[in-house]
């Protein structure tokens, strides 16, 4: 598989992640089979369950084993691991070997990720809708929502802008969005989502306004200089990075010269809070 022909969108089934990426060359998308099979069976260690069920498949000559493909993908981590892929109808196959009570809610969930891309190619504006309606069911305010929405506008045309400079794929753009992070926010994306507390969850879905703007005037700041300096390659690109960062630097610095604090917040959007497993046996040890 080429991955540079590919782009990864997550979706989301039950609250739960599912890295799915879409091939634009062959117009469909791949599926992350971990993903999968740790909503449908639910079991603690999905990677061994599908490491066991994988060699039973080979042994019996399933032709299913033959079209798992792999791919770099975000693990939770930060870290880029190849990682099992397969398209929707051959996950409909896997989970057909899966006995539970998840099946059909999650092969369900697949025939409509099918079938809204086809909508999709036809009306772009219905992914606009659906993320809208999505930031809606979360629970952002309308303003908060408007914002985003645009900042994924401005992300698309910095990408676009880093294509057409030589850049395109999406780790190189990892390394680039790091590089604004860093000289803002004194973060690299990852450590931001650590300092926030957050895990899977978007970055940009969790910051404050004046987080939100300062990431967008960074990425913005840094299309406009690129499209003016023509950089070339990762390297003279990621100096332009730094400079489209320096410029939301200035603008945090003078904001917190006026507040006279920082803006830079632990809080996330949605407060959410991750509990240790070893935290919550302590509490069913407690209360039996």
């Amino acid at each position: 598989m080429n991955q540079d022909k590919m782009h990864l969108i997550n979706k989301i089934f039950n609250n739960e992640t599912i890295r799915t990426v879409w091939d634009k060359e062959k117009e469909k998308y791949y599926i992350s089979v971990i993903d999968i099979v740790r909503i449908v069976t639910e079991n603690e260690r999905p990677r061994k369950y599908w490491s066991d069920l994988k060699r039973k498949l080979i042994e019996e000559g399933n032709e299913v084993s033959e079209k798992i493909g792999q791919l770099k993908l975000k693990a939770e981590d930060g870290k880029y691991r190849s990682t099992d892929v397969c398209d929707i109808e051959e996950m409909f196959r896997i989970i057909e070997s899966i006995p539970s009570k998840n099946a059909e809610p999650i092969k369900a969930w697949l025939a409509h990720l099918g079938s809204e891309r086809i909508d999709e190619i036809f009306d772009p504006s219905i992914t606009v809708q659906r993320a809208i309606d999505t930031y809606r069911a979360k629970g952002y305010p309308e303003d908060w929502i408007i914002k985003r929405i645009k900042g994924i506008q401005d992300r698309k045309k910095l990408t676009d802008t880093w294509n057409k400079h030589g850049v395109n794929t999406e780790k190189e753009y990892a390394i680039l969005t790091n590089e604004i992070y860093k000289q803002w926010s004194g973060f690299t994306a990852k450590e931001y989502k650590e300092y926030k507390g957050l895990r899977k969850e978007s970055l940009r879905d969790n910051m404050t306004d004046i987080e939100v703007a300062l990431a967008d005037l960074g990425e913005i700041a840094t299309r406009e200089i690129a499209k003016k300096n023509n950089p070339k390659g990762l390297e003279e690109n990621k100096k332009v990075a730094k400079l489209g960062g320096n410029v939301s630097k200035v603008a945090r610095n003078e904001l917190e010269s006026t507040l006279n604090e920082t803006v830079i917040t632990k809080d996330n959007y949605l407060n959410y809070k991750y509990i240790d497993k070893k935290e919550i046996d302590n509490k069913n040890t407690t209360s039996n």
